[in-house]
């Protein structure tokens, strides 16, 4: 069973010792949270549509209990966008909303390998976006936010994996091109702290660049005076 963040990550802030916030690094971190809160509900939509198209028990289980996710990973989003102060996109809403429900329903007469296939794609997309997110918010000085968002890619990588191994099994889907493979589960939370050490140590080469260019004070009194 796959692994959901809780509400304590979200709600406790923890302190930023490793970047200087700025008063623009909150504006990618909002464009993506509103991104995601809308897709979440078109997800959610379509993989309502999406068990109820199928006849296996265990794939109606386990997509049904995906779809509880994605609804849980709306719920946090929002919290997040309510911490921000920011609001969720209504035009964006309703266009989730009306292409979640359309997906849904047309899984019921697109057969089974196409609904598997475009659910794998999109989840691999998903992924990326929660990774980019917490290295957003970590930016932003919201490391509270942090462990949650990679979480839910966590979460999306199982997904990914869940509809890949579907996908698979099905005789034309052994000879579709399948959309790139994520790097293992474990390289989510490794590549984020490695990206905190990259920018890190750029962030100090360039403030030790800066300083060895200074001109000292008294040397530009004494220069003015020379003249």
């Amino acid at each position: 069973m796959s692994r959901v963040c809780g509400m304590r990550n979200v709600l406790r802030p923890t302190p930023n010792t490793w970047f200087q916030v700025t008063s623009d690094s909150q504006k990618p971190l909002i464009a993506l949270l509103r991104l995601a809160y809308s897709a979440e509900l078109a997800a959610a939509y379509a993989y309502r549509g999406h068990w109820h198209s199928v006849t296996k028990a265990e794939e109606r289980d386990r997509i049904q209990e995906i779809e509880s996710e994605e609804w849980h990973h709306r719920k946090l989003v929002g919290d997040m966008l309510v911490k921000l102060g920011a609001n969720p996109s209504h035009g964006r809403e309703l266009r989730a909303a009306v292409v979640g429900r359309v997906l849904g329903f047309l899984c019921h007469f697109t057969g089974w390998l196409a609904p598997m296939y475009g659910a794998g794609r999109l989840e691999s997309r998903n992924i990326r976006e929660y990774e980019t997110a917490a290295r957003h918010a970590r930016d932003a000085g919201h490391d509270e936010f942090v462990d949650c968002l990679l979480t839910m890619a966590e979460v999306e990588w199982e997904h990914e994996k869940y509809f890949r191994s579907r996908v698979q099994l099905h005789n034309h889907g052994r000879r579709l091109a399948l959309w790139l493979q994520p790097p293992p589960k474990e390289m989510i939370r490794q590549a984020f702290a490695e990206s905190g050490l990259s920018a890190t140590l750029g962030r100090d080469r360039a403030s030790q660049a800066g300083e060895a260019l200074e001109v000292p004070l008294e040397a530009v009194v004494i220069s003015q005076h020379s003249k």
